[in-house]
């Protein structure tokens, strides 16, 4: 897709009076720092993961296990960002969906977010019974503590495997959008499934992004 300043300028726009730990399913778009490929590269149309990619999905997949009530559907971990349907159902607390790992081609579009709450060690998961009675469940988690555990995570991992090096590895916003029917899912699922077949026109590819500025 052309890029269009329009819709990829860089500001917050999110749902007014929209509560973001609301029910549903939300197409999720997280970049690297400065657009550096750092977890692997598109070898024959197909994302192959480094060892920094392979820990990114192993965060992105371990999300359901710090969230109960959050699943991931489709996803893709690219050379410098990631794309994830991630869906909120707090009403059931299990997780049978496997994440699907894949990789996007019509246009959907992306809302900026600011960046993430800083709350990422708040225990989200469901607290213990205690003498027989059923405790109060906690404060349910809204999508950006979701992301900011995940990019959190991701992070150290990362690290741990360069020595506990300090490095910067996401862009402090994300991008958005509230999936609102099956057409739009169709879509959402799409897009992922066969973006590394787009990467060669993927405004996220640094060589795009030069001829962009």
């Amino acid at each position: 897709m052309k890029y269009n300043p329009d819709i990829h300028k860089r500001r917050s726009i999110r749902l007014k009076e929209y509560k973001y730990s609301n029910n549903g399913a939300y197409f999720v778009t997280v970049c690297v720092q400065n657009r550096e490929s750092l977890f692997g590269d598109i070898i024959n149309n197909e994302m192959v993961l480094n060892a920094a990619g392979h820990l990114v999905e192993l965060s992105l997949g371990g999300i359901p296990n710090n969230f109960p009530g959050i699943t991931i559907d489709q996803y893709v971990i690219m050379p410098n960002h990631c794309h994830a349907i991630i869906c909120i159902n707090l009403a059931s607390t299990t997780t049978d969906a496997d994440p699907v790992r894949a990789g996007s081609s019509r246009p959907v579009f992306f809302r900026p977010v600011s960046a993430c709450p800083d709350v990422v060690d708040t225990d989200f998961s469901l607290p213990k019974n205690q003498g027989g009675r059923t405790p109060p469940l906690r404060r349910q988690p809204t999508l950006g503590q979701i992301i900011g555990h995940f990019k959190y995570q991701s992070t150290k991992n990362i690290n741990q495997l360069h020595g506990n090096a300090v490095i910067s590895i996401w862009q402090r916003n994300y991008y958005e959008r509230v999936i609102r029917d099956e057409n739009e899912l169709a879509r959402a699922r799409e897009y992922i499934i066969n973006n590394p077949l787009q990467w060669n026109m993927d405004k996220e590819n640094p060589i795009n992004a030069r001829k962009i500025g």
